[in-house]
């Protein structure tokens, strides 16, 4: 049995979603022949060349002039520009023609459409050139990343606003399958005519299973962003190659699916898996061998001949975080991702930046306690550890498959402990490697453990902040209060360690004292060197979570759902306070934009909201610089 795991589009482009690799390399330790390919970097790179952008091109004319944004109209005006630089933009980008960073720096070899506004503006708010105090005399090479990247991003808004209006470079139509309680829209669109977008699509499709021949075809779905065109891939392998079976799983899977009753998914795959993938995987492998029963799956959703969905669930024990085998890059193009450079920020553009090898430390979380978290399912709530030695024993066989020695731990909060005797034993063995992960900014990261883990390789930690409010971090069972979290940051800071924030807003009961109180924290933490970015995120309650689950003790009352038969994660929620949080993350954006370039520090916080009477911060302004004393 040959089976072909694939990454649909769309998930990143700078380095492979690891989903695949950790399958492939559980299925090949487990003596199975597995391999595996990206389909979401394939179908830009299929659109980035002469030919695929005369193909664009051909699809905005048939726009009525009206109907043209200013992206497809400046592409239009310089089309042919764009057909001699974008082979260039590309090789450059894929780091294969790094001398071309000095024509790109002229500006005069990029044609720059709408995308490069945003330099204007921060000009005019910096008063000067903010490439140059961004990337100074000898930041060349990342000058021209930036620039090439803005190019880009040029190209993505005319492939949305000509080609498919769903399409963006991190998702693809995920309004379509996010929350949704029925599979109506995805099926409607699936059963459309194909768009440009999808044509190529089935093409890579079609080329990648007759490259491989397999028997299974695994479609891994991490985000609302990649189902629907993991169901066109899946309905032209139906369409063309009807006896090849298909298995779909993946976070959104995990989360979303978990009351799925609808049969009108099962033609396009045939089995749905929960959860970690490797004991449900091994079991519809002996079923499909002949070795089991339909009856004795795990985890597995199947048709039925009524037409109805069957959840069937033998109980068995799930594989071992020590024995799931070591990742595998092989097969995936490694040479081709887009090392982009979005944001100018150093610690920002680590997640678009660079190729990097993905690692989970441990599976699980071992604080599980947040209340904002889906604690309730088993990505978060199983934790299993494996030694240190077999962790770098893992990594030793990444790099020397791969070439690469950059790693990104993607655990939910990477433990303490277990950093700790990573690093040590990095050390212990002379293994170098450069490395950033998730945690929780808790108190047992001492000034002597952060200078470790940075001897180790560690460049760079992000974790959540969430509220920046103590009432709140104790509401949502964060297990860390304000001061703390400046300490450890600062910890890290000082240890060479860059750190990044997640902050929230909108949290059940959150005053807009608080909001301003929050953001008058992070003004100080960025003053203070202890973060060096921070993104804020809208709080969404979830089916999975403790709000979710128990909506009475945070003081909201849950909006009722409609029947659901498909998607089911997202709820809203009446918060007795009637605050209006999407006007302050207008205002709460604009300021940590600011903040990440060193830029705004004087202000008093509340000015950054453009909403009257919005409170001056009752936080005082050396709050944080006065918890740094005690560090």
């Amino acid at each position: 049995m040959r089976i072909l795991s694939l990454i649909p589009p769309m998930t990143q482009l700078n380095t492979p979603y690891p989903s695949t690799a950790y399958l492939t390399g559980f299925l090949r330790s487990r003596g199975f022949e597995a391999v595996q390919e990206d389909l979401a970097l394939a179908l830009v790179l299929s659109f980035f060349t002469p030919a695929g952008l005369l193909e664009i091109k051909d699809q905005a004319l048939k726009l009525s002039e009206e109907n043209r944004s200013a992206s497809v109209n400046f592409f239009l005006d310089y089309f042919s520009d764009y057909q001699v630089t974008i082979a260039l933009a590309i090789a450059f980008l894929q780091g294969r023609d790094s001398t071309l960073a000095h024509r790109i720096n002229s500006r005069t070899l990029l044609p720059e459409g709408p995308r490069f506004s945003s330099l204007d503006v921060y000009d005019e708010e910096e008063g000067g050139d903010s490439l140059a105090w961004a990337f100074g005399a000898l930041g060349s090479h990342d000058r021209a990343r930036h620039l090439a990247t803005l190019y880009l991003n040029d190209l993505s808004d005319v492939l949305r606003d000509a080609v498919d209006e769903r399409f963006e470079f991190v998702r693809y139509a995920e309004s379509l399958a996010g929350s949704q309680p029925t599979f109506t829209p995805l099926a409607d669109a699936l059963g459309a005519r194909p768009t440009l977008m999808d044509l190529h699509l089935q093409e890579l499709v079609k080329s990648s299973i007759e490259k491989h021949q397999p028997t299974l075809v695994l479609l891994s779905v991490p985000f609302p962003g990649a189902m629907y065109a993991a169901l066109r891939i899946a309905q032209t392998i139906k369409n063309n190659y009807p006896n090849i079976k298909i298995g779909l799983g993946g976070g959104y899977v995990n989360t979303e699916l978990r009351e799925l009753t609808d049969p009108r998914i099962f033609d396009f795959v045939d089995y749905i898996t929960l959860d970690s993938g490797e004991r449900p995987l091994l079991a519809l492998l002996e079923h499909l061998d002949g070795k089991r029963s339909a009856e004795r799956l795990v985890r597995t959703f199947i048709p039925t001949t009524g037409n109805e969905v069957l959840y069937i669930n033998w109980q068995e024990p799930d594989i071992a975080f020590e024995e799931v085998g070591t990742a595998t890059w092989d097969g995936l193009p490694l040479n081709s991702y887009l090392s982009l450079l979005d944001m100018l920020n150093p610690m920002h553009r680590l997640w678009s930046d660079g190729r990097w090898n993905k690692l989970t430390v441990a599976h699980g979380c071992y604080w599980k306690k947040c209340s904002f978290c889906d604690v309730s399912l088993d990505y978060i709530s199983r934790y299993e550890t494996a030694s240190a030695s077999l962790l770098v024993d893992r990594i030793e066989v990444i790099v020397s498959e791969t070439g690469q020695t950059g790693f990104h731990f993607v655990d939910e909060a990477a433990p303490p402990k277990i950093l700790k005797a990573l690093a040590e034993e990095l050390i212990r063995r002379k293994v170098v490697i450069s490395w950033w992960g998730n945690i929780r900014f808790e108190k047992t990261f001492t000034p002597e453990l952060c200078e470790l883990l940075a001897e180790s390789g560690c460049i760079a930690m992000s974790g959540g902040l969430e509220v920046a409010s103590d009432r709140l971090l104790d509401l949502m069972k964060k297990g860390v209060s304000v001061e703390q979290v400046a300490q450890v940051t600062k910890a890290f800071s000082s240890a060479g360690v860059l750190v990044h924030a997640y902050l929230m807003y909108g949290f059940p009961t959150q005053t807009v004292q608080e909001t301003v109180d929050s953001l008058e924290y992070v003004r100080q933490l960025f003053e203070n060197g202890c973060i060096q970015s921070g993104f804020f995120h809208r709080f969404t309650c979830t089916v999975h979570s403790p709000v979710g689950l128990d909506p009475e003790a945070y003081g909201i009352e849950l909006v009722p759902l409609p029947p659901i038969s498909f998607a089911k994660n997202d709820v809203a929620f009446i918060d007795p306070t009637g605050v209006d949080h999407d006007l302050l993350g207008l205002g709460l954006k604009k300021a940590i934009y600011n903040f990440m370039h060193g830029l705004g520090f004087e202000e008093d916080v509340h000015k950054w909201f453009d909403i009257p009477s919005v409170p001056k911060a009752s936080v005082g302004r050396n709050k944080i610089a006065k918890a740094l004393k005690h560090l």
